[in-house]
C-alpha cells in the first residue's frame, strides 16, 4: 500500500517542464523532516514549504497500485486520450523514493503516463522513470548523481559548482522563499548574479505560486 497525502491535477510549476499539465501525486513522509513544525530546527531540511503529513490531503489515502493509478486515471479530463497524449505524473512529497517503486512506474506508463519524480536525491529512485529532478540539501549523502535536472534551492551551505560534473541533463537554481519579502528578493538576486557568472546554471522559480494554483 502507499501512503498519499494528495493527488490532483494541475500545471507543473518549476524547472524545464514548467507550464506543463501534470497529475501530481505526492506521497507522504520524508527522510529529512518529519512534517511537524516542532521538529524542523533540528531537521536536515529546515526550509520546506510543503505539507506531506499524514494522508488527509486532496484524493489523499492508502493505495494498492491499481487503486493508485485508477485515481490519477479519472482525475485527467475526459476528453484527453492518454494513449495519444501521454500525460505527465509527477512523484513528489516528502520524499518519494521512500516509497515509489518500479512496479508502480511501470504501471503508469502501461496506462500511457509519461513519469517523473521530485527528490533529494539521498536514495536511488527506479531506473524506469522517464524524468528525475534531484534537489539536494546542505549536510545530506548524495546517492541520485544523474538524472534530467539538479535543482538546488539557493542559499544553502552549498557550492553548486561542486555538482557540476555530476551526470545531469539540466542545472538550476531555485531562490529559497521564506516569509521575509526583502530576503526574497535578496535570494533572487544572489541566484541572478550566479546564473549570469556561470551559464550552465539557469533560474527556476515557483512559477505556480505566481500563478496561484496547487
Amino acid at each position: 500500500m502507499y501512503s498519499v497525502k494528495e493527488i490532483f491535477y494541475t500545471l507543473q510549476g518549476e524547472g524545464a517542464q514548467s507550464g506543463s499539465a501534470a497529475i501530481f501525486c505526492r506521497f507522504s513522509k520524508c527522510n529529512l523532516w518529519s512534517g511537524r513544525e516542532s521538529d524542523r530546527s533540528k531537521a536536515l531540511c529546515t526550509f520546506c514549504d510543503t505539507d506531506f503529513l499524514g494522508t488527509n490531503g486532496q484524493n489523499g489515502g492508502e493505495y494498492s497500485e491499481s487503486d493508485l493509478v485508477n485515481l490519477a486515471i479519472s482525475l485527467v479530463p475526459p476528453h484527453i486520450s492518454l494513449k495519444n497524449n501521454p500525460l505527465l505524473v509527477v512523484f513528489t512529497g516528502g520524499e518519494p523514493a521512500l516509497q515509489l517503486t518500479a512496479s508502480l512506474v511501470d504501471k503508469f506508463k502501461d496506462h500511457g503516463f509519461r513519469t517523473a519524480i521530485e527528490t533529494n536525491g539521498t536514495l536511488i529512485v527506479p531506473s524506469n522513470l522517464d524524468w528525475i529532478t534531484v534537489s539536494p540539501k546542505a549536510g545530506t549523502n548524495l546517492k541520485q548523481i544523474s538524472g534530467s535536472e539538479l535543482k538546488i534551492v539557493f542559499p544553502q551551505m552549498i557550492n553548486p559548482k561542486e555538482y557540476e560534473q555530476l551526470n545531469f541533463t539540466n542545472f538550476y537554481l531555485s531562490p529559497m522563499i521564506t516569509q521575509d519579502e526583502l530576503q526574497n528578493k535578496k535570494n533572487i538576486d544572489q541566484c541572478v548574479k550566479f546564473c549570469l557568472a556561470n551559464p550552465l546554471w539557469k533560474l527556476s522559480y515557483q512559477n505556480h505560486k505566481v500563478w496561484q494554483i496547487d
